[in-house]
């Protein structure tokens, strides 16, 4: 399917590895150009000469801490000619309330939710009235299934809905789309060292990850990255047009699985 995407210009967030680098990915295989952003600079830096090894001269690059105040908005003015904004940055600790104190609470939702939220507040106001221009938020199903052992990272998710739903109430009539992804459990780098630590404490090993996944999911596997980036790189096409305000689930049909017998 012809997407029509060819010389949109996209920025992603967290876009040095796992979701963000599988999205960096797609969208250059539909002739974007592609902005990427992550804190990490050596990373960031050796992801964008692999990428430009098959899409020289459309990928560019800033090391920035989103969590940084002011950061955002630096970010929305050197790139305020973006088409498509794809809010990824971030990594919500797991533990139940007691594992994870106040600090480390608010580390965690300075950079994804207030992170979201500054981000699109200052590229919207570049976005208002130049259609057709997409935002695109990156979540997760622990909005949609909260689980006790990922406290901190159910309640990020579910504000990240609000905000997604709330803004596409009216947005498309600012000429901006506003809708997000909910992936379910995805194979990246982070989520092997999850069950990686988890495997190390059980059996001393963290190479016996695998045996630490739920006997729940879809196929027995996680979503491979590029699995979740195809949706998200539809969803910001005009194939998409009507959508706005929506939070689509990617999770393989875990969360309506039923468990209870």
């Amino acid at each position: 399917m012809e997407l029509g995407l060819k010389g949109r210009r996209v920025l992603i967030t967290g876009g040095s590895q796992g979701i963000g680098l599988a999205v960096a990915e797609g969208f250059l295989k539909e002739g974007c150009e592609v902005a990427l952003v992550a804190r990490d600079p050596d990373r960031l830096a050796k992801t964008a000469e692999n990428l430009s090894k098959t899409a020289p001269g459309r990928v560019r690059t800033r090391a920035i801490d989103l969590s940084r105040r002011g950061a955002p908005q630096e970010i929305a003015d050197e790139f305020s000619d973006t088409d498509i904004l794809i809010n990824n940055a971030g990594g919500i600790p797991t533990g139940d309330i007691f594992d994870i104190d106040e600090d480390r609470w608010r580390e965690a939702w300075d950079l994804k939710v207030f992170g979201y939220i500054n981000l699109s507040r200052a590229m919207y106001r570049h976005m208002r009235g130049k259609p057709p221009k997409v935002i695109c938020n990156v979540i997760g199903t622990g909005a949609d299934k909260p689980m006790f052992r990922y406290v901190c990272g159910n309640a990020a998710n579910i504000a990240l809905n609000g905000l997604t739903q709330s803004l596409g109430g009216r947005s498309i009539d600012d000429g901006i789309r506003v809708v997000a992804v909910n992936p379910g459990a995805v194979e990246t780098e982070r989520w092997r060292n999850i069950h990686g630590k988890r495997a190390q404490e059980k059996f001393g090993d963290a190479t016996r990850w695998r045996e630490m996944l739920s006997n729940d999911l879809p196929e027995g596997r996680g979503a491979r990255p590029d699995e979740i980036a195809d949706v998200v790189v539809f969803l910001s096409s005009q194939r998409a047009s009507w959508v706005c305000g929506a939070v689509l689930p990617i999770d393989g049909g875990r969360l309506h699985r039923d468990n209870w017998f």
